[in-house]
């Protein structure tokens, strides 16, 4: 980024004690940001970082526009044009990211946030931004004018666009924002005339968009479904009415210890429970233990667990378990019909059995891991609340699951030192 802003200053398009300034400013704030956050609050981060890039993109085409009007010119065809497209692109990724933060942040609801005809409003905002994009384009009078409707609208689209997307969708939602930041990138680079940026923005952007659709197959949704579904909106299914009969058993770390000791195959299940109580090193010492005592562990990873797109492979990888270890959901399922024990931790919604037998269940279709085929089931979590979906997890009333209630990490260092003590 250094050598970027260094290029970018012998051009001559800005003084050296501004951008020196801005680049202490800057430094200070990505560095200590950086530093202070915890793993738990990562995707937040990189939603807000992400919506800072779509916003430096929007500013930076903005001025380059406005510098062409105030020199009393009329900016060309392909400067007008990409000019528009970077600033709407980059003010809807930098407001969708402002709200995708606070959900996440839960400084506002996970839940989606609907009002009647909502499509239709976001429907009239889009024409609106291009209506005035072909004004601008166009140099109709007062195209100044026109552009900082546009660029106005596509804040409020961005705010709009993702208030009705449940926090269960937020990795599908911070994928998309990231590839229109890496597409808002690339339209500037047609501005300014950088083949870099025109690249590096392009990479961004298809990066962004296939990953997105590759979360949403993980999903067994559709993109528009989940851009427009307002899934987490709907009201309890069969499953989730009948969750308060549930007759849950609780048992002791010493128990889960002896389980998970005299078994064969192991299969652990991390989820966002494992990150908020950081518990990924415990659990890598639990397999070391296990392992020494020749039980097999394997690790199996959702594709949407978690809060972002690999999520659970970093915290994993922070604790320094294998790779080899990590294993894909459709490699890991056809293992837990032969697993003595699966251990999951924390995971809600991407193990609930709902999605394949609750036609109701507004999950219903998404591949899960297959857990409740394991020949015993232990859970770990704080409380019998629902998971980020919002909805109930009939896997927990299931003759063959055990509850292990706390702090994640607590629980399994209870759980290391009982196996440790046989």
């Amino acid at each position: 980024m250094l050598i970027a802003v260094v290029a970018t200053l012998s051009q001559g398009i800005v003084n050296w004690w501004v951008i020196g300034a801005a680049l202490v400013v800057g430094a200070a704030i990505g560095i200590i940001s950086a530093q202070r956050v915890k793993m738990t609050a990562m995707p937040q981060m990189v939603a807000i970082f992400n919506g800072a890039g779509g916003g430096a993109a929007a500013l930076v085409a903005a001025g380059e526009l406005l510098k062409v009007y105030n020199a009393g010119q009329t900016p060309a065809y392909d400067v007008s044009f990409t000019s528009v497209l970077s600033a709407v692109i980059g003010a809807v990724s930098f407001a969708g990211s402002i709200v995708a933060f606070l959900k996440l942040q839960e400084l506002m609801t996970g839940r989606p946030i609907t009002y009647p005809g909502q499509q239709i409003v976001n429907a009239l905002i889009a024409l609106a931004i291009l209506v005035c994009w072909g004004l601008v384009v166009g140099n109709a009078p007062n195209s100044l004018e026109y552009f900082w409707i546009a660029l106005a609208a596509s804040f409020a689209l961005g705010i709009l666009f993702v208030l009705p997307i449940g926090g269960a969708d937020m990795p599908v939602v911070i994928s998309l924002l990231n590839s229109f930041t890496g597409l808002a990138a690339a339209s500037t680079g047609f501005v300014l005339g950088n083949n870099v940026l025109i690249i590096s923005g392009a990479l961004v952007g298809a990066s962004g968009t296939l990953l997105t659709f590759l979360m949403g197959k993980a999903m067994n949704r559709s993109v528009t479904n989940v851009l427009f579904g307002a899934f987490g909106a709907v009201k309890a299914s069969a499953a989730g009415a009948a969750a308060k009969q549930q007759n849950v058993r609780s048992v002791s770390a010493d128990d889960v210890a002896a389980m998970l000791a005299y078994a064969n195959q192991v299969i652990v299940v991390p989820g966002y429970g494992m990150a908020v109580a950081q518990a990924q090193h415990s659990i890598r010492e639990l397999a070391d233990q296990l392992e020494k005592k020749g039980v097999e562990v394997k690790y199996a990873i959702h594709p949407v667990a978690g809060r972002m797109p690999g999520h659970m492979n970093v915290l994993l990888a922070e604790a320094n378990v294998p790779y080899t270890s990590l294993y894909d959901m459709d490699d890991i399922n056809p293992e837990f019909d032969r697993t003595d024990v699966a251990l999951v931790v924390g995971a809600n919604d991407v193990t609930n059995p709902a999605a394949r037998e609750d036609k109701t269940s507004p999950i219903y279709g998404m591949p899960i891991l297959n857990v409740d085929k394991a020949a015993n089931v232990v859970v770990l979590k704080r409380s019998m609340n629902s998971g980020f979906a919002g909805i109930d997890n009939p896997l927990f009333d299931d003759p063959k699951t055990v509850m292990l209630f706390g702090d994640a990490k607590k629980s399994i260092d209870g759980v290391v030192s009982g196996v440790k003590a046989l």
